[in-house]
């Protein structure tokens, strides 16, 4: 059973290989660093560094691991893309490893029937199977939280404050406000005192930060604590709420609906029928409860609560299901269980499907070195804002002899658009006023379709709900 979530997360990883722009900083660090190595001058954060500055030290420990596949690769002179497949899935396997480890505690503490209905539960969801090897801030953390947890689980306090100071210090801040209510906990309830607390988190604090300013300046070229920076914008500064804002309790009738699945139903129940697992559920909801005092709210931001409240469910269902023989009522109640991981299971094939019409930028330079594969002219290709945040990586640039930009501020009708020989260009219809502008230098070649909306499907009933799609991107190639 235990091979599930490794199938699972391969099915994603192949479905939507393309990335956005909320992970190009590390997926961008990962490339660098596997193919410019020591040549810093090359890197991509120089030239678009973002809004805030991100650690190297995740990327540099999955492209450490995947380097000797990628090192077959370039020695097979295979398409560069197929790394990209590579540091994801090692990204996802580090996950996946301290998940099972995160099981095995849950296994040892409520048995292995819960901790089977843990995984299953897990498995059928959407959301935390799509970001498990998404090279996400929050994903980098991910690790590093389960190990904690696990290390929580087991009493193994070095282990979790060590783990839990990695996650907060390099990578998210906001993480202190979820693993400081464990902290607290054990020391509410002697587990651990005061004075062998400080003994663990000050030289781990000190070891922590030295490491990330030491890599991170020399990376960066400035002094710098990038994790500090991002806190003080994000938190001290409120400028995250520039991207936009949602409503107060937006986590709880948005984000963990949709995270969770039909599973939601069964959190609070779970809490009811096995008070044990309230230790664990309390915690996660309290940490979303005070993350929603930031306006500026993404699912992305919770995620690490998912393993946490799946308890709740799993308990739940085991509960409902070892009970099923004793009436009809309850053996109803247990097809019903049965019948939420179905819901599951569609919800998420569903929001799949969606995903997948979500990278277009992607799909556009795939369609356009396809097209152009046979070509013997040098290639001057110019990426614009959407592309590259939609799908468009250094990875994605498999051919060495073409020269890719991603300059920003030109207009189409800026002379110094010819100097490209093809142009990767957002719009929704051919005869926009830019479309048609160009048509007169350039000649159209394809075209890309994107998610538009939803709408009820009235030619079936099923699917209910039916996918609409438009262009997003046009081809345009110099005449």
């Amino acid at each position: 059973m235990d091979h599930l979530i490794f199938i699972v997360a391969a099915v994603y990883l192949l479905y939507c290989p393309f990335t956005k722009v909320e992970e190009s900083f590390n997926l961008q660090a990962m490339h660098d660093l596997l193919y410019h190595g020591t040549n810093i001058d090359q890197y991509d954060h120089h030239e678009f560094p973002g809004v805030v500055p991100r650690t190297f030290i995740g990327p540099i420990v999955i492209s450490g691991l995947a380097s000797p596949i990628v090192a077959l690769f370039k020695h097979w002179n295979l398409n560069k893309f197929f790394s990209q497949y590579v540091v994801r899935a090692v990204l996802g396997l580090t996950v996946i490893v301290t998940f099972k480890l995160y099981k095995k505690a849950l296994r040892s503490i409520f048995g292995a029937k819960l901790a089977s209905w843990f995984l299953i539960i897990s498995v059928t969801q959407y959301h935390f199977m799509y970001y498990l090897s998404r090279p996400l801030p929050n994903t980098m953390a991910m690790p590093l939280v389960l190990l904690a947890l696990y290390g929580w689980l087991k009493q193994k306090h070095v282990l979790f404050i060590v783990s839990s100071g990695a996650a907060i210090i390099l990578f998210r801040a906001e993480i202190a406000m979820l693993l400081g209510l464990f902290l607290l906990y054990d020391i509410a309830y002697l587990k651990l005192t005061i004075k062998r607390t400080l003994c663990i988190v000050i030289p781990t604090a000190v070891i922590l930060l030295s490491l990330t300013i030491a890599v991170d300046s020399y990376f960066w070229r400035r002094p710098l604590w990038p994790e500090g920076e991002v806190f003080y914008f994000n938190t001290i500064l409120n400028k995250s709420s520039e991207w936009g804002t949602s409503p107060f309790l937006w986590y709880f009738y948005s984000a963990l609906p949709r995270s969770l699945g039909l599973s939601y139903l069964l959190v609070p129940l779970g809490m009811i029928l096995d008070s044990r697992v309230r230790v664990l559920a309390v915690p996660a909801i309290t940490f979303v409860l005070l993350f929603s005092f930031l306006p500026h709210k993404e699912l992305r931001f919770i995620m690490y609560v998912i393993p946490l409240l799946n308890v709740s469910a799993a308990a739940a269902c085991h509960r409902i299901w070892e009970n099923r023989s004793k009436s009809v009522w309850r053996a109803i109640l247990a097809l019903g269980v049965i019948g939420h991981l179905v819901c599951n299971v569609l919800l998420s094939m569903f929001l799949l499907c969606l995903s997948g019409l979500n990278y277009p930028g992607g799909i556009a330079i795939t369609k356009l070195h396809r097209l152009e594969k046979n070509s013997t002219v040098p290639m001057h290709v110019h990426i614009d804002n959407l592309a590259a945040q939609t799908g468009v990586s250094r990875f994605a640039q498999t051919n060495s002899e073409w020269i890719y930009s991603k300059q920003e501020n030109i207009s189409y009708s800026d002379p110094e658009i010819l100097q490209f020989t093809h142009l990767l260009m957002e719009a929704k219809m051919q005869y926009e006023p830019n479309v048609e502008q160009l048509l007169k230098t350039h000649t159209l070649m394809d075209s890309v379709e994107a998610f538009s909306n939803l709408e009820f499907n009235r030619e079936s009933f099923f699917p209910p709900v039916k996918i609409n799609t438009k262009p997003s991107f046009y081809f345009e190639e110099e005449r």
